[in-house]
């Protein structure tokens, strides 16, 4: 099975994660966390930061590394690094994207995750990332 290493950035911003809805392929509809395809020779924290320029137009920096997720979908294994994360420039615009929305506690699980990203909501709650 084909691996696929990814980034994904866990935004946050006061007591709110950002999650964003894909607007294409096969799990358009389905809500992540922006991120994407490590490129050759970018390590992970670069790809990040790359991602979300791409994807949102905006600067972030990395805080942590949240968790590690393997997650077997139907056509392939992916592998994606999670970061904490913040906005240091810019304002939100969606490239990619259907939607995005800030998550609280309350309302984290409103939304449709995707299989690996149900994950990731787990590790941000166990990490108590939603109380600070």
């Amino acid at each position: 099975m084909k691996t696929v290493n990814v980034v994904a950035a866990i935004i946050k911003q006061g007591r709110t994660i950002l999650g964003t809805q894909r607007g294409y392929g096969d799990f358009a509809g389905g809500w992540e966390f922006p991120g994407g395809k490590i490129e050759p020779g970018e390590t992970p924290e670069e790809a990040v930061v790359r991602e979300v320029h791409e994807e949102l137009e905006v600067r972030i920096a990395v805080d942590s590394l949240v968790t590690v997720v393997d997650y077997d979908y139907e056509a392939f294994h992916l592998h994606m690094h999670c970061f904490l994360c913040h906005v240091v420039d810019g304002q939100l615009e969606l490239h990619e994207h259907r939607a995005a929305r800030w998550l609280d506690a309350g309302n984290v699980d409103s939304v449709d995750w995707l299989p690996a990203d149900i994950e990731v909501i787990q590790a941000v709650k166990d990490q108590g990332i939603l109380d600070s």
